[in-house]
């Protein structure tokens, strides 16, 4: 998973908030809600992020 927002390059954690779209394009909360949930880069969805669980 991607540690920065594509879009302004602000840091994301493993377990934090953060979007993707089917190619991983990975934006923070922030910058997902000013693009309206769409990747500038194909077009497409941009949906929560899974988090990983620690084990």
């Amino acid at each position: 998973m991607r540690e920065i927002c594509e879009r302004c390059e602000v840091s994301l954690t493993p377990d934090g908030a953060a979007s993707l779209c089917s190619f991983e394009c990975t934006f923070c909360p922030r910058c997902t809600e000013e693009m309206r949930a769409v990747c500038p880069n194909c077009g497409g969805e941009l949906v929560p992020r899974p988090r990983r669980t620690t084990g």
